[in-house]
């Protein structure tokens, strides 16, 4: 139930990725409907932002009294321009169910019936097209005039069915643009993407350790205590609690990074993550929209408060706290592929002379991080001033929600590379961890589902396979893969 002040980030992937169907809080719902009353009564004794004005660097010119019923139109149609791909279907229904809760709050002045089409179009399983390009952090305006647009019957909705188009006043138009509803929506998806991978990078470390004979001294519950510092405590407490009660004698004095500093570096990205759900825990229920209408004061008030300079800096944090866990990872597949770890032939390979064994996968595993690395460039470091400069300052959230997002492949391939070569190192090992029921589970999940063979042979469908253990899809191998890596009869 959307009620504008207690969805949470949960709900919204419930909604956007596994189609939940949503319902409108009553007493929500009549905020919505006395703040647009109270708009309308506003605009008729004082000049309004996009109500009675243009926008932008027009704001100082009034609409005519004969132009104001066609204004709202012209103003959808005037920002619908954005460009560049399509975004997929769950980022379209986020962005739906985002704004449609953002309305909820009471501070948009956004006509009920608009609310309530966007809820129609979430149940019936419809979402607009709309392009990925067009936005920089205050207002996603392209997208939303898109939506908009849809809403209005001008533009074709995707899904089952077709819905009936509604009328937008042009009290609606600008009011309903005022928001950064889909980059708040992609966040979302990439903060629960992220973070799901986060845990699985804890499990997969503590495989790696058991297969390396590594030291849990840096994992010691003192270590964290005289240095108290949130994230590594709770990585160190979470690697504890899956290796449980060790058995073997640590072959080291001390380990490399890759497992020494894992606490310290990994719990920066737990932080990171953790910080960005607090910060899209408060946007997803926000009244952002200028002016902001306030049916308490009975008046409505032009500010800035839809800069998202809070999510920008949020979501770049993410970013690069979540590539120091990626390097990590390859850190440890060195670990995982070297002899004086592991007591096994260079890159693991089979007892055949000259055999690459798991050579490659670092390779791929660093061409992956490089991507991850390019892409986690702070969007913050941008600068634009626009409309006639009057808006002289950008937060490029939505370019640093879309990097997010785009990280999350990579990360993937990253882990995969190193939760491959754990398993195969263990397995070679002749080693089964039986430390904890959780540990002990992933290992057997991972060792029913990769290919046991050590000989040198395509490792596409290995990387494909461990890519879906890590993110918990079905694993669909194309038909041209499974007959390469079929043996002979």
């Amino acid at each position: 139930m959307l009620d504008g002040k207690s969805l949470t980030c949960t709900e919204v992937i419930a909604v956007a990725v596994r189609g939940e169907a949503v319902s409108i809080d009553p007493t929500a719902r009549e905020w919505v409907r006395r703040a647009a009353d109270l708009a309308k009564e506003v605009t008729g004794r004082r000049p309004v932002y996009g109500r009675t004005t243009g926008v932008g660097a027009n704001r100082m010119v009034s609409v005519e009294e004969q132009e104001v019923a066609a204004f709202g139109r012209r103003l959808l149609r005037s920002h619908a321009g954005g460009t560049g791909p399509l975004i997929p279907e769950a980022e379209a229904r986020a962005m739906m169910v985002v704004r449609a809760n953002q309305i909820l709050a009471g501070h948009s002045g956004v006509s009920e019936h608009v609310l309530d089409s966007l809820a129609l179009a979430l149940n019936a399983g419809c979402y607009p097209q709309v392009h990925s390009i067009g936005a920089i952090g205050t207002g996603d305006l392209t997208a939303l005039a898109e939506l908009a647009l849809t809403l209005l019957g001008e533009q074709q909705w995707l899904g089952p069915h077709p819905l009936p188009p509604i009328d937008f006043a042009t009290s609606d138009a600008l009011a309903f643009l005022s928001s950064n509803a889909l980059t708040i929506g992609q966040s979302v998806l990439a903060q629960g993407q992220l973070s799901a991978l986060l845990d699985q990078t804890c499990t997969t470390a503590a495989l790696s350790l058991l297969a390396v004979d590594g030291s849990v001294e840096p994992f010691a519950e003192v270590v964290h205590q005289s240095r108290p510092h949130h994230g590594s405590q709770l990585v160190a407490r979470r690697i504890r609690d899956l290796l449980g009660e060790i058995t073997h004698t640590p072959a080291r004095v001390q380990d490399p990074f890759g497992l020494r500093c894992f606490p310290q570096v990994h719990g920066e990205a737990v932080d990171g993550l953790s910080a960005l759900e607090q910060v899209l825990s408060i946007e997803i229920n926000a009244g952002a929209e200028n002016p902001l209408v306030s049916v308490l004061d009975g008046d409505v008030f032009h500010h800035g408060g839809f800069h998202s300079i809070t999510l920008s800096l949020a979501l770049d944090k993410a970013r690069l706290s979540a590539l120091q866990s990626a390097q990590l990872c390859v850190s440890r597949l060195a670990m995982l592929c070297e002899p004086n770890y592991t007591g096994l032939r260079p890159f693991a390979a089979d007892e055949a002379s000259g055999s690459s064994g798991l050579m490659v996968i670092e390779y791929t595993a660093a061409a992956s991080l490089a991507s991850f690395r390019s892409m986690a460039m702070p969007a913050v470091l941008g600068h634009a001033t626009l409309s006639r400069g009057v808006e002289e300052h950008a937060s490029f959230s939505a370019q640093s929600a879309r990097m997010t997002g785009e990280v999350v492949p990579h990360f993937v391939i990253v882990l995969a590379c190193e939760l491959i070569a754990a398993v195969r190192v263990l397995r070679m090992r002749q080693m089964h961890p039986i430390n904890s029921v959780e540990l002990r589970t992933a290992f057997e999940n991972a060792v029913h589902m990769l290919p046991k063979e050590t000989e040198d042979r395509p490792l596409t469908v290995d990387l494909m396979t461990a890519s879906a253990l890590l993110t918990g899809e079905r694993v669909e191998v194309p038909e041209q893969l499974r007959r390469v890596t079929d043996k002979p009869a």
